[in-house]
């Protein structure tokens, strides 16, 4: 089964261990079902960090029909008014990053246990060839083998996360760039790790990516819910 849709909100976090408790039942029981029951939104999953390797310890997806439902004014409204447990809970996060994707290659049939990683910004220049090259050659290569359940491509619409950060009152950066992230998904996190060996050995140097440009991860997967 592919992705529910074209969009996907992708959120990477780190908080204190004092605070990780409450977190991550604030996670569970509130914050993706305020999610997963607005306008375009279908599936929602949570992961951690499988090995200590990852760069963030958890993250989230969140499908959506399109990434333009990323910028919905019920969607906006959200994030302007904030419940008090949400204001109390993202207080205590020390790193976060949000990813407002499009979905530009799904060759996902299913997902399993857990997911591996690589996130990039490749130059403009280069971005159509490395995209035909991942749909026909690598990530078409990665799912034939055994344990990997799918892999995609999502890629930041900065356009639409500038929407996100205007509502929330956070200053737009200056010269950014839009980030890929490559995402396997696997019965578990080792094989999903596995795939990538090609990745962390070499880059993708035809597309002018060093090894140590792109950053990978692998995670177990942690929650689900969905409509």
């Amino acid at each position: 089964m592919a992705l529910y849709g074209k969009g996907m909100l992708m959120t990477f976090t780190e908080t204190s261990n004092k605070d990780e408790i409450e977190f991550n039942e604030w996670y569970n029981r509130e914050h993706v079902d305020e999610r997963v029951w607005m306008p375009g939104f279908h599936r929602a999953r949570r992961y951690i960090d499988a090995d200590g390797t990852a760069p963030f310890k958890y993250f989230a997806t969140y499908e959506t029909t399109s990434v333009e439902d990323l910028a919905d004014p019920k969607y906006m409204e959200l994030l302007k008014d904030q419940s008090d447990w949400s204001k109390k809970v993202m207080a205590t996060f020390t790193r976060f990053e949000r990813i407002t994707a499009d979905i530009t290659i799904d060759l996902a049939h299913g997902f399993g246990g857990g997911c591996s990683i690589a996130w990039f910004n490749p130059k403009v220049d280069v971005m159509d060839g490395l995209r035909d090259y991942l749909r026909d050659e690598l990530l078409e290569q990665i799912v034939q083998t055994p344990g990997i359940v799918g892999a995609f491509l999502a890629e930041n619409n900065l356009e639409v996360a500038n929407e996100g950060r205007r509502a929330q009152g956070i200053a737009i950066p200056e010269g950014e760039t839009s980030s890929w992230i490559i995402i396997i998904e696997a019965q578990d996190s080792v094989t999903s790790s596995r795939s990538l060996n090609s990745l962390s050995a070499n880059g993708l140097p035809k597309f002018s990516l060093k090894s140590s440009e792109i950053s990978l991860g692998s995670y177990n997967l942690i929650f689900g819910n969905n409509r």
